[in-house]
C-alpha cells in the first residue's frame, strides 16, 4: 500500500457497520435538528452528506464525536453505544475519529510539522515515534516540502491538507470532513477532494458534509440527503439532489 497504507487505518474487510443511528432525535429548544433518524454506514464507504443549511448535517457530525448529546434513540460506533460513554472516556473514542472543518483551526505559531506533531503529542506518542511518523504523514498529503512553513505562509488548500494530515495522525477508523472545501477555489477544492478519495481507497471510512454539488457529482459514491432532520434520499452511486 506504499506510504499511504502505513498511515491510514486498514482492516482488510469492508462488511461491518462502523456507525449506526437508531431512531435518533436531537432538539435545540423547540426545534428538531434530527427527527427519528435511522442510518447505517459501513467500513470503507465514502459518504457524501448533503442538505440545505439547517437540515441536520453538522448536528449529525457533532453527535458522532460526542460534542452534542442525543435526546432519544441510539448511536453505535464500532458497536459502542456512545450515549453510555463517560465524559472522561470520550477522548479515547475520538481517537477512532479524525475531523476536518471548514474553519481549519491550525495552530498559527506552529509549523506544518509541529501542527501534526502536536496531534500525536496529545495522544501520548513518544518523541521518537512522532519524529518518524510526521514526515511520512506530511508526505502522504504532499506537503513534506512545506514542513517548516507556518500557516500564514501556506495557501488555503495547503492549510486544509495540513488539517487532514493532523486528523490522520492517530490513524482513525473514520474521517469526518465538514465543508472542508467551502473556503477554497475550484483547483484547491479538487485537490482536497482527491486526497480524501485516496485516503478512502486505503480503507478509511469518509463522511463528507458539503454543499458543493460539483464535487458530489464527481465522486459518484453513496449520497445521503438530509431534510428536516431525516434521511430523505439514499443513492448508492448518486448525485447531488435537493
Amino acid at each position: 500500500m506504499g506510504a499511504f497504507g502505513a498511515f491510514v487505518y486498514y482492516s482488510g474487510h469492508y462488511d461491518y457497520i462502523v456507525i449506526k443511528f437508531e431512531n435518533v432525535t436531537k432538539h435545540y429548544n423547540k426545534t428538531k435538528a434530527l427527527d427519528g433518524l435511522d442510518l447505517e454506514i459501513h467500513h470503507g464507504e465514502f459518504i457524501s452528506l448533503v442538505g440545505m443549511s439547517g437540515a441536520g448535517k453538522s448536528t449529525l457530525l457533532k453527535l458522532i464525536i460526542g460534542e452534542e448529546k442525543i435526546d432519544g434513540g441510539k448511536i453505535l460506533i464500532d458497536d459502542i453505544d456512545i450515549s453510555r460513554v463517560k465524559k472522561t472516556d470520550l477522548p479515547y473514542l475520538r481517537r477512532k475519529i479524525g475531523v476536518v472543518f471548514q474553519d481549519i483551526k491550525l495552530l498559527p505559531k506552529r509549523t506544518a510539522f509541529e501542527n501534526v506533531a502536536f496531534a500525536m503529542e496529545v495522544c501520548g506518542h513518544r518523541k521518537d515515534k512522532i519524529g518518524k511518523d510526521v514526515p511520512k504523514i506530511l508526505d502522504l498529503v504532499g506537503l513534506m516540502h512545506k514542513k517548516d512553513n507556518f500557516p500564514h505562509q501556506m495557501s488555503g488548500g495547503e492549510k486544509q491538507r495540513v488539517a487532514i494530515a493532523r486528523a490522520l495522525a492517530h490513524r482513525p477508523v473514520l474521517l469526518l470532513a465538514d465543508e472542508p472545501t467551502g473556503n477554497l477555489d475550484e483547483v484547491n477544492a479538487n485537490e482536497v477532494l482527491d486526497l480524501l478519495l485516496k485516503i478512502n481507497q486505503l480503507g478509511t471510512t469518509v463522511i463528507l458534509a458539503t454543499h458543493a454539488a460539483d464535487l458530489v457529482n464527481k465522486i459518484k459514491k453513496r449520497v445521503i440527503t438530509i431534510e428536516n432532520g431525516k434521511v430523505t434520499i439514499e443513492q448508492e452511486k448518486g448525485k447531488y439532489k435537493l
